[in-house]
């Protein structure tokens, strides 16, 4: 389900979208751990629906309100988890229903070095992509076997502070380990001592408009917060690609100076997020609707880059910090890209 395949001249397989002139509807049977792969993504992409959702069902109930008064009193003016690392439950992040989350891509993580559980890490994720799935299954749950290939490390994704104050929603957030993306977050995070680390998607909004199929464009120039954050706490950054993640999805507005880029661009300056305007498949159709499509992501850990723990970091160790990162990122990108990323349009591109 997703996207026809035909196999290369070297045997392996090449992953096609499918023609969206008419509509390609899925067959009637589909074996069954396919299904379950969809109910899978289908139901993280509307956990936040129906988180809400439920919650308001349950205000229905007046015999409740005593209760939602005092949960929404604590999650919002109380509870510092957000911040403090969460409330991570294991036994959630390993649940079945992740594996067939990343099986339905497939999402796979591959190691390329030893981290050792006696450093503190910041993962770097590229490329953002529409949604950053990649990220979600290797970092926000152990589907990939993250807990396997770094024993030790402590994992936690971080995302905008304001989904914490969903309620609900919030709490199953909190349970898989991420936490808000904010600097006293990530502070408190990586203080709590050696094995600690935090995952950032680096590019945020304004990179999710430059995510289209077979590009690798990053904006990350401009972007030393991380940076500075792993100079300050002694850090070691790891960069991260996921190859394909900018393949799951398309855009309508497929290049950049046309009237709804601009239009996206004045919204992400006026409020500070950007909404992409992006189409995929359907549950029950191959090419229109907005599920992703069926391609292979793959995310390739770095080797680490090690800092020297400075309490104000000049714009000079910014840099060069900087550059061993991008120079590691571009590494990556070149031993992995022919497996990887047959199907790219043009090569690993820094735009700002």
């Amino acid at each position: 389900m997703g996207e026809s395949k035909t196999r290369n001249k070297d045997g392996t397989i090449a992953y096609e979208q499918s023609d969206h002139s008419k509509i390609k509807f899925a067959p009637f049977v589909v074996p069954r751990h396919r299904r379950l792969q969809m109910f899978a993504v289908f139901l993280w992409s509307t956990l936040l629906p129906i988180s809400l959702g439920f919650f308001f069902f349950l205000c229905s109930f007046t015999k409740l309100w005593p209760a939602i008064i005092l949960y929404l009193t604590w999650s919002l003016l109380i509870d510092q988890a957000p911040i403090r690392g969460g409330r991570t439950r294991m036994w959630l992040r390993k649940a079945s229903i992740w594996k067939y989350f990343a099986n339905y891509f497939p999402i796979s993580l591959i190691k390329t070095a030893e981290l050792s559980p006696d450093r503190k890490y910041i993962f770097g994720v590229h490329p953002h992509g529409i949604i950053g799935m990649g990220a979600i299954a290797n970092f926000g749950t152990d589907a990939t076997g993250f807990s396997r290939l770094f024993p030790g490390l402590n994992p936690h994704l971080l995302t905008l502070e304001s989904n914490f104050k969903l309620p609900i929603y919030r709490e199953l957030l909190l349970s898989l380990g991420v936490c808000s993306v904010s600097m006293k977050s990530c502070q408190n995070i990586l203080r709590q001592g050696p094995g600690s680390s935090l995952t950032i998607v680096v590019g945020g909004a304004a990179e999710s408009l430059s995510a289209h199929p077979g590009t690798a464009d990053l904006t990350l120039k401009r972007r030393k917060g991380f940076i500075k954050l792993a100079i300050r706490q002694g850090a070691d950054l790891v960069p991260v690609f996921s190859f394909g993640e900018n393949d799951i999805f398309k855009q309508l507005a497929n290049a950049r100076g046309t009237k709804l880029y601009k239009l996206q661009k004045r919204f992400q300056k006026a409020f500070g997020f950007t909404l992409p305007i992006f189409f995929g498949r359907g549950l029950f159709n191959y090419n229109m609707g907005l599920m992703p499509y069926r391609h292979p992501i793959v995310s390739v850990v770095g080797r680490p880059i090690q800092v020297t723990q400075h309490d104000h970091p000049s714009q000079e160790m910014l840099e060069e910090v900087q550059s061993r990162y991008i120079a590691e990122l571009k590494t990556i990108w070149e031993q992995y890209k022919d497996a990887y990323a047959k199907s790219r349009t043009r090569e690993l591109t820094i735009i700002a």
